[in-house]
């Protein structure tokens, strides 16, 4: 895996500028571009000493595959993704009960940043996600999560379920999102140390991550759909979580 990555979209670099400029290589800013916002983010990088280079929309657009890169791009070190081993340590930093997110099998870039943007809004302390059949850290995850992927640790394991069974005998308690399942979101108790279990799109759940759930609730559905997007849902959950946390 490449040491470097490309960052793009006015709200990451801009994120990636204030929180870790230690990683950006050099910014590319189109010459095509000249209003406020961008022009701050010039003044901040000159400031801090970033190496800057003005280029063509074109040569911006080649370098990331025409995605919305807003006119500016970091070239920068890759994000630190951490393993399983790292898990104890990154759980003793943790000041009070743990809140984490569990990613099981997410493959759309779009879907993992919105998650990382929600989690980042509701104070979740790390993200879990296993190695194969998920996505990573890629621009286009970062560009939707604007900036809450440099901000949460991004922790990669190679066996899931395996990992459950060590955040249990950390005292956490894992909660599975399954539509089936007969026990409301609402109805339960959702404080203390705990993790929030979301599936993949369209298959949720895999059998083992289900089977090491200490319980599977659902979101209520009132409409005519059975199912909610995973970063909606995962949204839902999150916030149902911070709502218990701030009443208690």
């Amino acid at each position: 895996m490449s040491n470097k990555q490309h960052i793009f979209g006015l709200h990451a670099v801009h994120a990636l500028l204030k929180s870790q400029p230690e990683r950006i290589i050099r910014l590319f800013v189109s010459e095509e571009r000249g209003d406020k916002k961008l022009q701050q983010l010039i003044t901040d990088a000159k400031r801090i000493g970033i190496p800057l280079e003005l280029t063509s929309r074109k040569t911006l657009n080649r370098m990331t595959d025409d995605a919305n890169h807003q006119g500016v791009l970091a070239q920068c070190e890759s994000a630190k993704v951490y393993a399983e081993n790292d898990l104890v340590t990154l759980l003793a930093a943790i000041d009070g009960d743990p809140f984490i997110l569990i990613l099981d099998g997410v493959q759309d870039p779009h879907n993992l940043g919105a998650c990382f943007r929600s989690a980042d809004a509701a104070g979740v302390h790390m993200i879990i996600a296993p190695k194969d059949k998920s996505v990573g850290l890629t621009a286009a995850v970062s560009k939707v999560a604007s900036g809450a992927a440099e901000t949460i640790p991004f922790v990669q394991v190679t066996n899931l379920a395996r990992t459950l069974e060590i955040l249990k005998e950390k005292g956490i308690w894992i909660y599975g999102a399954a539509g089936e399942a007969s026990q409301s979101l609402y109805q339960t108790k959702l404080t203390g140390a705990i993790a929030i279990v979301m599936g993949a799109e369209g298959e949720g759940l895999r059998r083992l991550t289900r089977e090491r759930c200490d319980f599977l609730v659902n979101i209520p559905m009132k409409g005519s759909v059975s199912s909610l997007n995973v970063s909606v849902a995962t949204g839902v959950f999150l916030f149902e979580v911070v709502r218990q946390r701030d009443k208690k």
